[in-house]
């Protein structure tokens, strides 16, 4: 029997227009040590910049509702 654990990296997106730039929730199928800091796929759906100085869930105010809902 095999077991899965989601493990969660911040990410933070680019401000478009009068939208601002949030974190965001990336579900992450590898090692932490194998991010590189590129764009990844989010759980809401939108592209965003990987960091490894954040873990989610962040302690900010401006993180993706739609991340924080799916990615408890």
């Amino acid at each position: 029997m095999t077991t899965q654990t989601l493990t969660f990296a911040a990410a933070r997106s680019r401000a478009h227009g009068p939208t601002t730039a949030l974190w965001h929730a990336v579900e992450v199928h590898r090692a932490p040590a194998d991010l590189d800091g590129a764009c990844e796929l989010t759980v809401c759906g939108t592209l965003a910049r990987v960091t490894t100085e954040e873990n989610w869930p962040v302690r900010a105010l401006d993180a993706c509702p739609a991340c924080t809902v799916q990615a408890r």
